[in-house]
């Protein structure tokens, strides 16, 4: 198992970095997320925390480092693959914080990616100054800093490496000597490859996380500059541009409704 973690703050208030975290999709630096659905949205009556459940298709293949530690045909053999994250989050406005978790739902066999990140209202200069919206007053007055911590777990070959333990162990006692022997050298080739993969996936996030903290930065730019307008503005420059004539999010509507595309000619 291994772990990726980084602290980094926003010059924007809380309210503006929270709304502008559920409206990050798309933009310039997203141009991988196909679809993004909300499944599942409440209040909590007692706490008056907001819970929110969301499902994002994003154009993903398993690395081509990682593709090369496994049989062949495991992990796809283009780049057309697509895959879905799971996204939880909870927001207390009062207290000024939010969690959230995302968890990848393809190939955790391989690789388990799971992201937590935490909120965090940070005064600036003094006590906090009554909120204005999202105007530039609530800038000045406030920063926003979240802490991002990922998990990358690999269970690759450890279902074979189990059966082949029980296989190995039988009945009787010379077979139960026999096993610590080899299921020390296979754990050990099966743990070598599990760690390297979890490497690739740390290397990857690293730059993910750069993207991430890019593309909200646009969308908070966005908001100070045109408030929800001009994010939805933004939003559709970018949706448009990711479509065009033959993009994803055509392929995506094509493939779910059965239809298959046409050769050009």
């Amino acid at each position: 198992m291994k772990f990726f973690e980084n602290v980094f703050t926003y010059d924007y208030s809380f309210p503006a970095v929270s709304l502008a975290y559920f409206l990050r999709y798309p933009n310039p630096y997203s141009r991988h997320v196909l679809t993004s659905d909300v499944i599942d949205r409440y209040v909590d009556q007692k706490t008056q925390r907001l819970h929110t459940t969301r499902l994002h298709l994003k154009k993903s293949k398993v690395p081509s480092g990682i593709l090369k530690l496994l049989p062949k045909g495991m992990g796809g053999s283009d780049n057309s693959g697509q895959s879905y994250i799971l996204e939880t989050t909870v927001v207390d406005a009062k207290e000024g914080w939010m969690e959230t978790e995302s968890r990848n739902m393809e190939w955790t066999g391989i690789l388990s990616v799971v992201e937590k990140q935490v909120y965090q209202r940070q005064p600036v200069d003094g006590e906090l100054q009554a909120l204005q919206g999202l105007s530039l007053d609530d800038k000045r007055n406030e920063q926003t800093t979240v802490k991002t911590t990922v998990t990358f777990r690999s269970k690759f070959g450890q279902g074979k490496l189990l059966g082949r333990k029980k296989a190995e162990a039988g009945e009787g006692a010379d077979a139960e000597e026999e096993v610590p022997k080899k299921g020390f050298f296979s754990s050990l080739s099966t743990a070598g490859i599990q760690r390297t993969i979890e490497l690739i996936g740390v290397k990857r996030t690293r730059d993910a996380v750069l993207k991430s903290k890019q593309g909200m930065n646009i969308v908070l730019e966005r908001l100070r500059n045109g408030g929800i307008v001009g994010v939805l503005e933004g939003m559709r420059e970018d949706q448009a541009g990711a479509i065009g004539p033959d993009g994803p999010w055509k392929r995506v509507w094509a493939q779910g409704n059965g239809i298959k595309e046409e050769d050009d000619h």
